[in-house]
């Protein structure tokens, strides 16, 4: 049974076209996987099949009383509200009937009969609804599924304004999880999960009953979770089953088969447009070079999809600096309180250094705090002689500049040419160069903001999160470029597989923090 159904979508963003003609379904309990490179369109359909943007072109049909989740990492968390109070907010429907069933006790007194009889058969449904639902463990299925995601950590008693961005989209997601939607729908759900927790979220998907679709450039996690793959690709949507370690070699021996029938009829038309070039003159054969361009004219021409620029990133290591690039002594992370212990952290030149530890427990905090970018709650921080920092921040909202002018507000001395160039090296084409960067995807827009730090020499890189929104091929082309650069990094990831055998040590802020976890 298909419970979301979407025909001939066409979209785009005034000349760039993101769909057209995408057709897609939804079958009961499907675990659906979306890939494609950064920009083809993922979080476009996503936004089209929740209503949050309407088509150019076709229809989005869903099923009669569907429920839907989508995770929204933008929504608004009310001030004055706790965790639990937010985990809570999830069983709303719940509560709402356990009023009614409330009220209609209250009423049995005063009635008899047939009033009696109907209120007694209202309050049996009801019953049965909430026991069915789990109305009665709902606090300790909220534990349980806090617990399984770091908020049991964080304490779920704490004010939701004081969380970090990364402890809001953990609420979110729980939040998400615990309303057990007849359709999930998930968009890259483990950029702010540490390791542990994206375990427990990957066995919680795998035995999901329900269906879900999943946004993720996680690909082992992607592989472990799914059973449908739909990939977008030059604006179309094609479906196949299986994991993504399947679909992949699907797809590699279907673009294989592609390329070969290409070459094939490249020849075919070749040869019969030289038949009829030769003989369309010539009286005695000339209905036969009609014959032939018949053919031509009937022929079902083989398109190649266009050949995605793949990124080449650089970093370009500045002069070189003092032995000692960072000196923190006594050094004390945090804003209104104390997020760690006192500690003593020395960034020796060439060091390359991964920052790990579970969510709000300061890493972002600790990289701006060694930057002096925000001050330390106590204790001092000393940046060494000639050090020149290039920072990629872990989010960053788009503006209505477009690419180009991004870079060009940073670097005027740059030609048209110069820039473009540089865009494009990143792997960007012309139609992204010319999209503001609120348009862009979170890809896209990265590998804009990589491309700033690829125009200036430093000699102290630092990355927050930078693999969160690319795609495989701009992963596999940045732990190249860090593999490459000779210079001194800090690196926070929340994947080991990305960057173990680039670092020269591993700093755990878990060793550091005040809180229990």
């Amino acid at each position: 049974m298909s419970i979301l159904t979407v025909s001939h979508v066409s979209h785009g963003f005034g000349a760039r076209q993101i769909l057209k003609d995408a057709s897609f379904r939804l079958l009961k309990g499907e675990h659906i996987g979306l890939v494609g490179a950064n920009g083809e369109g993922k979080t476009t359909f996503l936004d089209i099949i929740t209503g949050k943007r309407m088509p150019d072109e076709g229809t989005v049909e869903w099923c009669n009383h569907i429920t839907t989740g989508y995770l929204d990492q933008f929504s608004v968390l009310e001030k004055g509200k706790t965790i639990r109070d937010i985990l809570r907010s999830a069983f709303a429907p719940m509560y709402k009937l356990e009023q009614e069933l409330l009220a209609n006790y209250d009423q049995m007194g005063e009635c008899e009969g047939d009033a009696l009889e109907k209120l007694m058969e209202d309050v049996g449904e009801i019953q049965e609804i909430l026991e069915q639902s789990g109305f009665y463990v709902i606090d300790s299925r909220i534990e349980e599924y806090a617990n399984g995601l770091g908020l049991g950590d964080i304490g779920l008693e704490r004010d939701v304004s004081e969380l970090s961005g990364g402890q809001r989209a953990k609420v979110l997601l729980t939040k998400l999880l615990l309303e057990n939607p007849m359709i999930l729908i998930l968009d890259e759900p483990t950029n702010f999960l540490d390791e542990n927790h994206i375990a427990w979220l990957k066995r919680f998907l795998q035995n999901y009953e329900n269906a879900f679709i999943l946004v993720s450039h996680d690909t082992p996690f992607l592989n472990d979770v799914v059973n449908v793959i739909y990939h977008v690709e030059n604006t179309a949507l094609t479906r196949y089953s299986g994991n993504y370690e399947q679909f992949q070699a699907l797809y590699d021996i279907k673009s294989h088969q592609l390329e070969q029938a290409y070459v094939k009829q490249q020849k075919e038309i070749a040869q019969l447009e030289d038949f009829v070039a030769r003989n369309k003159a010539r009286a005695a054969t000339a209905t036969l070079a009609r014959s032939r361009q018949k053919r031509l004219d009937k022929m079902d021409v083989i398109e190649l999809g266009k050949d995605k620029p793949k990124p080449v990133f650089s970093f370009t290591p500045a002069r070189t600096p003092s032995r000692e690039v960072i000196v923190a002594k006594q050094l004390v992370l945090g804003y209104s309180e104390p997020l760690t212990r006192p500690v003593d952290v020395t960034v020796e030149r060439n060091q390359k250094i991964a920052i790990r530890g579970v969510n709000g427990l300061g890493k972002s905090t600790l990289l701006k705090t060694l930057l002096g970018l925000i001050p330390p709650v106590s204790g001092t921080v000393e940046l060494g002689q000639f050090a020149d920092v290039g920072y990629f921040e872990q989010e960053e909202r788009g503006n209505d500049n477009t690419a180009l002018v991004e870079i060009w507000q940073e670097f005027p001395q740059m030609s048209n040419g110069e820039v473009r160039g540089a865009l494009a090296r990143c792997g960007l084409t012309t139609e992204h160069i010319t999209t503001q960067m609120r348009v862009l995807s979170g890809g896209e827009n990265a590998k804009v903001r990589l491309c700033k730090l690829m125009l200036r020499p430093m000699n102290l890189l630092v990355l927050d999160e930078p693999t969160n929104h690319l795609d495989v091929d701009a992963k596999d082309a940045l732990r190249d470029a860090i593999r490459d650069y000779k210079g001194t990094m800090l690196l926070v990831s929340h994947e080991p597989e990305f960057y173990s055998d680039l670092v020269t040590q591993v700093w755990n802020v878990e060793e550091w923090t005040t809180k229990l976890i």
